[in-house]
């Protein structure tokens, strides 16, 4: 098992909006699809940063979901567009993490 730590950086001024589309349009839809979200944050002190966490229980696991979600109509026509106007892609962080041996979520 492994988890994703996404770290997006917003444009000016539509981290709210953002925050409004993930949670009712882009993690219900990939929920949908089989995958696991863990949580999704804000920074208290950086207005742009928004994060949140998935996991997979194998690469295999990853690689078919991200080729279910990634690759649907829905996805390059409802949402993609959203994504490209609110995101800074540039300044996206993705970080895969194994959990140690005594983490609780596990």
């Amino acid at each position: 098992m492994f988890f994703e730590l996404r770290n997006y950086r917003i444009k000016d001024g539509k981290r709210d909006r953002w925050v409004e589309v993930m949670e009712e349009k882009i993690i219900p839809f990939q929920i949908s699809k089989g995958m696991v979200a863990i949580a999704s944050f804000v920074a208290k002190d950086e207005p742009d940063l928004y994060v949140w966490i998935r996991r997979f229980e194998s690469e295999e696991e990853a690689e078919r979901l991200y080729k279910d979600v990634y690759e649907s109509d829905y996805w390059k026509n409802e949402i993609k567009p959203l994504a490209d106007e609110m995101l800074d892609r540039e300044r996206m962080r993705i970080v895969r993490l194994a959990a140690t041996p005594k983490s609780v979520v596990q």
